[in-house]
């Protein structure tokens, strides 16, 4: 599917192009603004997405009307929705875009080498140890891939490739029943975080049910890790006392640092500093967490992305 740019590059009469004319471009880019603003529901949020002036919206949905001679969206006081017009319209521009896309990029690979933009969502945990790495492999296999990296957590990640902001993105799912398509790429075991000095880390492991009782500092719902938690708890009669809520890892650990409790989160070996410990968390068997790789639904495979998910699953490893 067109990118941001190739949208915005689309000629509006008074607007001059902020992006070459070099762009490869088969049909009209505002069909697949028209297919963002249906996705998005709003024209205001599909400007958002796609880092666009609302105004520049409107006018390229305007004047795919007057094309049209039909209404293609009823406006409403919550946002739009399609006319009977649109409905009708919607499947076969949503296929004509996708053969597009599909041509222009087997036009741009011509001569042997992926070419194009990658946008790949990373995990905060995985940036030191992988991102420079996969940039550099790229670099030196790919010059004609242009690598656009995002840090996020894992739930943002998973709406952006929902909104198709990401072409992929390594993200956390909480039970191997949810990789579903995914490429699994590492499991973490589950550990309790806390001071450096409490003798409560004396062991390697720590069985759940010592957990009872414990000033936790977990994520607030309805976070999938706080969801997972208060199952384990209901299901092994454990009681999990909740001291504060912190949604990331960072304000976690800072918040036990300080005394606070103790953390529970997916640790990767040497990534603690000097001020915390940690012990996995075993009996019942190992809890672990499945990082994957996954693909958006709402952007092509492209040679190019292609090449790099190739890419990151080779250079994946268990201590992701």
């Amino acid at each position: 599917m067109t990118n941001n740019k190739d949208i915005q590059s689309a000629p509006v009469p008074g607007t001059a192009s902020p992006y070459p004319a070099t762009a490869l471009t088969i049909i009209d880019p505002r069909w697949t603004l028209f297919v963002r603003v249906v996705a998005a529901g709003s024209l205001s949020k599909a400007a958002v997405l796609l880092d666009m002036p609302q105004s520049m919206v409107s006018r390229n949905i305007a004047l795919l009307e007057s094309q049209c001679g039909e209404r293609l969206f009823h406006r409403t006081g919550r946002g739009v929705v399609l006319t009977e017009f649109g409905e009708q319209l919607l499947p076969c521009i949503s296929d004509l875009l996708t053969d597009a896309e599909s041509l222009a990029d087997d036009i741009r690979n011509l001569r042997g080498k992926p070419v194009g933009e990658v946008v790949v969502g990373m995990l905060p945990s995985a940036v030191r140890r992988f991102a420079g790495t996969l940039f550099s492999a790229v670099r030196a296999q790919m010059p004609g891939v242009r690598l656009h990296l995002i840090e996020g957590a894992s739930a943002q990640l998973e709406e952006q490739l929902h909104d198709g902001r990401l072409d992929m993105a390594l993200v956390l799912r909480e039970s191997e029943a949810s990789i579903g398509q995914a490429h699994l790429l590492a499991r973490l075991p589950l550990h309790l975080v806390g001071p450096a000095v409490d003798p409560l880390f004396g062991n390697r492991d720590i069985a759940l049910k010592n957990l009872s009782g414990l000033p936790l500092v977990v994520p607030g719902r309805p976070h999938l890790l706080r969801a997972r938690l208060d199952h384990l708890a209901a299901e092994h009669c454990v009681e999990l006392s909740v001291a504060v809520e912190a949604d990331s890892v960072q304000l976690q650990y800072e918040v036990v640092a300080a005394g606070g409790g103790y953390a529970i989160a997916s640790v990767l070996p040497g990534s603690l500093d000097q001020r915390l410990m940690s012990s996995r968390i075993v009996e019942p068997p190992l809890l672990e967490r499945f990082v994957v790789l996954v693909e958006s639904p709402r952007r092509p495979l492209t040679r190019a992305s292609r090449e790099v998910r190739r890419l990151i699953c080779c250079l994946a490893m268990p201590s992701i």
